[in-house]
């Protein structure tokens, strides 16, 4: 296998029958009932979208496309309903939000590459850095890791064990040191060991009066004293089960540090994977990792085709 190769389709299905079964699940209990495509079944057809987190605009899309195509194309049997759900529900994703392809990433050109992670505490971020570190690590990458989290307790620690899994190295300071030094230090020494990747994370709460968003601003304005491109990513690590507060959380980073890409963490947990599509659609910005488990593979390039598919599977 490659560098972040995508899921298993199994796996994949696997993983999301929480959110299959708040979706399609409950619309096929509700197909029983009926025999026809009237307004009142696409009224209760929106209402369970929304309780997956669809969010209410992008569920209003949906089912407004679908009356119309019932309008227009004849459809009357309540079993075609499937058809047109999955459809609808395949054309709102925004447009490039079919993930990451790390493997494209010009390492010549670009050496180090820079990623700077970022999200609120209780996430996964550093689940996610050690996970992305092992893949580039296993693709022969040379990879550094910047413990630039330097408020919250164990934070080096946690980092550090997921470091040795991954095969990477690590720069650190001592608790309560400056965050942007952190990150200076990173990226200088990975030019000098020209190293491919540097992956930073970052507090997701501070325990001082020193405003979250400010010091993450500082950290991205010292990095660009080095490189003026960098960071080349800014992945915002969201738990998918938080749902709508997701968005709020993404809305807020996205103002402050103009994030590039999304990982949804956590959805083989829940239900409310409609989250994904609510995100990519009012935000307009990709979705680029999920997770869909522990394991080490289980952090992928997110595929907006095979994850509509992996809902509607039987």
């Amino acid at each position: 296998m490659g560098i972040f190769e995508k899921l298993t389709f199994t796996k994949l299905k696997d993983g999301l029958a929480k959110t299959r079964e708040g979706i399609v699940g409950k619309v096929a209990r509700l197909l029983t009932t009926k025999t026809t495509i009237d307004d009142e079944l696409l009224d209760q057809i929106e209402e369970i979208l929304i309780a997956a987190d669809v969010g209410v605009d992008t569920s209003l899309k949906i089912i407004d496309s679908i009356r119309q195509r019932v309008k227009e194309e004849r459809y009357s049997n309540a079993e075609e309903l499937n058809v047109l759900l999955r459809d609808e529900i395949q054309r709102q994703f925004a447009n490039g939000s079919a993930g990451l392809q790390p493997n494209l990433l010009d390492l010549a050109s670009k050496r180090p590459i820079v990623i700077m992670v970022v999200g609120v505490n209780g996430v996964g971020k550093t689940t996610t850095i050690g996970k992305m570190a092992r893949q580039y690590v296993s693709d022969g990458k040379n990879v550094l890791i910047a413990a630039a989290d330097t408020f919250r307790a164990a934070a080096n620690e946690q980092l550090e064990i997921w470091a040795k899994r991954a095969g990477a190295d690590m720069i650190w300071r001592p608790r309560g040191s400056d965050p942007a030094a952190v990150a200076f230090d990173a990226l200088k020494s990975a030019t000098a060991r020209n190293a491919d990747v540097v992956i930073i994370d970052t507090a997701g709460r501070l325990h001082t009066k020193v405003n979250l968003m400010e010091e993450l601003k500082k950290i991205k304005r010292v990095l660009q004293k080095q490189n003026p491109d960098a960071p080349h990513e800014v992945l915002l690590v969201i738990d998918a089960s938080t749902g709508q507060n997701g968005l709020q959380q993404a809305k807020k980073f996205c103002e402050a540090v103009g994030v590039t890409g999304l990982v949804l963490t956590k959805l083989d947990g829940t239900a409310k994977g409609g989250i994904v599509l609510a995100i990519t659609k009012e935000m307009e910005i990709p979705v680029k990792f999920i997770g869909v488990g522990e394991e080490i593979d289980d952090l992928q390039p997110f595929d907006k085709q095979a994850f509509v598919e992996a809902i509607f599977a039987q």
